[in-house]
């Protein structure tokens, strides 16, 4: 297990000054901090939301809180693959290499099942299917990225989650709950094939436990219950997430709160759950992700850059 130092927070991130990050679900929670705090360390952000007048705000308040900080608001909407490209197509137009992406957005227990713009299951399509498609179609700026790092952002519930190929929509068992656990394994999965596929970058992921955001705008009442007694603030849930952005980290490796089971504290490594080692389910969901997106990752070598 990584030795991280026992009370870690954000002041040990160091200098980030010529580096590049994007943080998808920047607008708010831990997404919001993530970016502030990459931002306040010198990175050049993009904050990455599906809302215009959301995302607008949390520019401003991004601004007010790190004014020598650099952010760039564009839209994203990963429950639209024809979004997701949009994106893609304009950052890869801005000729800037990717050192940092950060797959934070998700959407949590929708009490009905719901379909994405381009059919999918809307858990399943937007926290993984739309983070797979965004991830393939950034290679090319990653690839010219200075030891680029893709951070998947998982959920304590991935232990618990089931892939059935059979039924990657949850179009036969759908639960609010459950469809969203099946989410962050596959969240996991793809992070582990990510870097067996693409080992010239590092692929990691974290969690952030019991923390208090608007995912839980349609939690049931025993996690409304857990996040009441032990819910830590937006800030501290974040992070694992800039642990796993900025630190000693390997490819493969999941980090989530220190204490209480890692529901909160600071950063450590924590176990992945047993399915997410399962390498043969790792290949066939990124086949299907692949036919489900139409996006075919392109794993060339990275260009030559200097450090």
């Amino acid at each position: 297990m990584r030795n991280v130092m026992r009370d870690w927070d954000a002041k040990q991130l160091g200098s980030l000054d010529g580096r590049t990050a994007i943080v998808t679900g920047a607008n708010s929670g831990i997404g919001f901090h993530t970016a502030l705090e990459l931002g306040r360390a010198g990175a050049r952000v993009v904050v990455a939301c599906r809302d215009a007048a959301r995302g607008g705000d949390a520019l401003t308040r991004l601004r007010a809180a790190a004014p020598a900080g650099n952010f760039r608001l564009e839209a994203l909407d990963l429950a639209d693959l024809a979004s997701v490209r949009a994106f893609a197509a304009r950052f890869l137009a801005s000729g800037d290499a990717l050192d940092i992406l950060v797959n934070n957005a998700g959407i949590m227990a929708l009490p009905k099942r719901e379909v994405t713009a381009d059919g999918f299951e809307r858990q399943f399509g937007t926290n993984h299917l739309g983070h797979f498609a965004l991830t393939g179609l950034l290679l090319p700026a990653l690839r010219r990225g200075r030891n680029p790092r893709v951070v998947t952002l998982s959920s304590g519930l991935a232990y618990v989650g089931r892939i059935r190929l059979d039924d990657l929509q949850s179009e036969r068992r759908y639960s609010p709950s459950g469809t969203y656990a099946n989410s962050k394994l596959a969240n996991l999965l793809f992070m582990v094939e990510l870097g067996r596929r693409a080992p010239w970058l590092t692929s990691v992921a974290s969690h952030p436990g019991a923390t208090h955001s608007n995912l839980q705008v349609h939690a049931g009442f025993a996690s409304r219950l857990v996040m009441a007694l032990i819910g830590q603030t937006a800030d501290r849930g974040a992070l694992p997430s800039l642990y796993a952005a900025t630190g000693d980290v390997a490819t493969g490796e999941f980090f989530g709160p220190r204490h209480l089971f890692n529901m909160q504290g600071s950063p450590v490594e924590v176990s992945l759950p047993k399915r997410a080692k399962d390498a043969s389910l790792a290949r066939s969901l990124w086949d299907a992700s692949e036919k489900l997106t139409g996006v075919h990752y392109e794993l060339d070598a990275p260009v030559a850059r200097s450090a």
